[in-house]
């Protein structure tokens, strides 16, 4: 045996197994293949760890610091959503926010593209099965068309994102929880034929707790008389026993709706400052009646114009009612006041519906009395509220807040919306307690106790916490 023959083999060093993505063999079709198929994975996992191994090694520390930070960031909010929602939805709720995201978004795009194309030259396709070269290229062309294309968009959605919400929450009036509650009027009405301006046909008031998010809705009827105004309402000198009494006012039906239009048609001077607030002489009116009303202060308004609020469901991808009585869609009435004619009808039962469909419901008159329709037009807003999703605002904002500006008049102010949209989050899936001052509760609308209500609602809302 010669000395040759009888050294021992030597081990392969580790360094030159590490060398493998460093520093490979080009001869060899086979391990050059491996390598590209795991720096293609590794990219689209880790970004980052391409550059590490096989490239620059700062520029892949420095993706993988940005891609860990963005892991971490994530998982934050999520942490964050979950206890205190309020922190993570202020940033796509502002225009700080959102200017923020778009930075950060193109900027990500910018870092993608640098390292796909640098991962593309790591790969060393020439030296690559001629089998694997086309997927391992087509691969990465992918993953930089869609990461890019996906951070574009963001970015786009940001952009839009602030537009929308810059033209539909542009109020400037910052009000706090009054006893821990925000409480927010909904107006829903049209402009019908044969009225003069719109007339608020549905009126609630939602009431939620900022901190747990519990929330009581409170409605009241059109035809409501009497109503007295709060303290320091423009309104009270002229009205100081209240709204209709004696059947007293400036309009041809002295009830809670006419209210909006008489002082949006013939007294807008009583409220100068509505339009720098981004509301109107008659919401403000409605409020302080409703205030002096319900003996509860309302920070803000929001107006509905019914004819274009379908518009504003479908954007938000519908809504789901449980429906308690059937409904006709079209068709007449006979002389004794039945639907005839009718080929469609809204069936009973839990139904997801479009905005067409939910309008229906929410107006229908057929067989069914003002206050029913009343009660379904608030059962329609507290089911939006609930269902309104982080995620499907985000995913539809621009369809919503194009919607939105057609259907919506509101004086929340933009800087308060992360708040809001956390506490809403919270009530999401919590019971709303409801009260209707409807007959037989309120036993004559024209002549209301406003005492007991009062009392009611204070009762109501210490029972919703």
């Amino acid at each position: 045996m010669t000395l040759s023959a009888a050294r021992p083999r030597a081990e392969t060093p580790r360094a030159s197994r590490a060398s493998v993505f460093r520093d490979p063999n080009g001869a060899d079709p086979a391990l050059m293949t491996r390598r590209a198929w795991w720096l293609l994975v590794l990219h689209v996992l880790v970004p980052g760890t391409a550059q590490a191994l096989a490239g620059n090694r700062r520029l892949g520390r420095f993706a993988l610091g940005v891609w860990l930070l963005g892991l971490v960031a994530a998982l934050l909010a999520a942490g964050l959503f979950v206890v205190l929602p309020q922190v993570p939805m202020s940033v796509p709720t502002n225009a700080v926010g959102l200017t923020v995201l778009q930075g950060v978004v193109l900027a990500w795009a910018v870092l993608w593209i640098v390292l796909t194309l640098d991962t593309l030259r790591l790969v060393r396709l020439v030296t690559v099965r001629p089998g694997s070269r086309i997927a391992v290229a087509g691969l990465l062309v992918v993953a930089l068309v869609a990461g890019t294309g996906a951070a574009v968009q963001g970015a786009v959605v940001a952009g839009q994102a602030k537009d929308a919400l810059g033209s539909l929450f542009a109020g400037t009036r910052y009000a706090m929880p009054v006893d821990g509650r925000y409480n927010i009027l909904l107006l829903g009405g049209d402009a019908g034929p044969g009225r003069s301006g719109l007339r608020p046909d549905s009126i609630s008031v939602v009431s939620v707790n900022a901190l747990t998010g519990h929330m009581a809705m409170f409605g009241l009827p059109r035809d409501l008389d009497q109503m007295p105004f709060a303290a320091g309402s423009p309104m009270l000198k002229a009205y100081p026993h209240g709204y209709g009494w004696h059947d007293t006012c400036n309009v041809d039906v002295c009830e809670l709706n006419s209210i909006y239009t008489e002082v949006q048609l013939k007294s807008p001077q009583l409220y100068p400052d509505a339009k720098a607030q981004h509301t109107q002489p008659g919401i403000e009116a409605t409020k302080e009646a409703v205030e002096g009303s319900l003996g509860i202060p309302i920070q803000y308004s929001v107006l509905v114009d019914m004819s274009a609020f379908g518009a504003l469901i479908d954007a938000m991808g519908g809504v789901t009612i449980d429906v308690k009585e059937r409904l006709p869609i079209g068709g007449g009435v006979d002389a004794n006041g039945n639907p005839t004619g009718v080929k469609v009808w809204i069936e009973k039962g839990v139904q997801h519906m479009n905005g067409n469909r939910a309008m229906w419901y929410a107006r229908s008159r057929h067989g069914t009395s003002d206050y029913d329709r009343m009660a379904r037009q608030r059962e329609l807003e507290t089911a939006m509220l609930h269902q309104m999703s982080p995620v499907t605002l985000l995913t539809r904002l621009e369809a919503i807040g194009k919607a939105g500006s057609a259907a919506v008049t509101t004086d929340i102010p933009q800087g308060l919306l992360g708040e809001l949209a956390g506490v809403a989050v919270k009530a999401r899936g919590q019971k709303t307690t409801t009260v209707e001052f409807v007959p037989p509760r309120v036993k004559d609308p024209s002549a209301p106790d406003y005492p007991a209500i009062r009392a009611t609602v204070r009762s109501a809302l210490k029972a919703a916490g």
